[in-house]
């Protein structure tokens, strides 16, 4: 699964990397180091150019009478996504890039579980593939909810974890992103666990707690040792 996550690069570092068009300047952001559910980050989208809008993290169906009375849908397994109430009619129209840079895993051990965190061995972006939905309450007010899709993990992190997050590489976002010239089978046969250009290292369990936010997080322990996936 995937539960938390970071993005540590500025505005303008992201708008150059991903070559984005448009950016909803209605929030804020601020890099952020421990990123849990029900936080709004910055959600690519595509119409006609590359969008960025505000999500919070944790689908919530269009259908929801009261979210209140559902789970909170941070993920979406890439397996049964076509199958799913919450997400079949989301595959041919609402795809989005979740936009990060790293993410965090827990391996479980003798003596509980430790944290790793996960990025690309040449520090950019690394975009997972999601789902977005609009939900709009009884006064009208929308909510702009997304999930991230996870696989299962590839050779090389699955010690840590048996899923991951679906990564989709940069010369492909526009195949997941453009859902009017793009089919859904074409889109999710790109939801392959990535098994090259990672890197995973431990850190420290500072990272457990939601409320720690810096770049302590993500400072690498010296056991044990990193691991390198070329």
């Amino acid at each position: 699964m995937c539960g938390r996550k970071t993005l540590t690069k500025g505005k303008m570092e992201i708008i150059e990397e991903l070559s984005i068009q448009l950016w909803d300047d209605s929030f804020e952001h601020q890099p952020n180091y421990n990123i849990a559910p029900t936080a709004t980050v910055p959600i690519m989208l595509y119409d006609g150019q590359r969008i960025v809008k505000p999500m919070q993290w944790g689908l919530i169906p269009k259908w929801a009478r009261d979210p209140k009375k559902l789970p909170m849908f941070i993920n979406a397994r890439s397996e049964t996504l076509t199958e799913k109430r919450s997400f079949s009619n989301l595959v041919d129209s609402n795809r989005c890039i979740v936009i990060t840079d790293g993410y965090y895993e827990w391996r479980k051990t003798g003596s509980g579980k430790q944290p790793y965190y996960i990025i690309k061995s040449d520090h950019g972006i690394l975009p997972m593939a999601g789902l977005w939905s609009q939900w709009t309450d009884n006064q009208g007010v929308p909510a702009f909810t997304y999930t991230v899709i996870t696989s299962a993990a590839s050779r090389q992190l699955e010690f840590i974890h048996h899923r991951m997050p679906a990564i989709i590489e940069k010369e492909n976002m526009n195949i997941w992103l453009d859902c009017d010239n793009n089919d859904s089978g074409s889109a999710l046969n790109l939801l392959q666990p990535l098994q090259k250009g990672l890197q995973a290292y431990p850190v420290s369990t500072f990272v457990n707690n939601v409320r720690n936010n810096s770049p302590q997080c993500i400072e690498k322990t010296a056991e044990p040792p990193s691991i390198l996936f070329n």
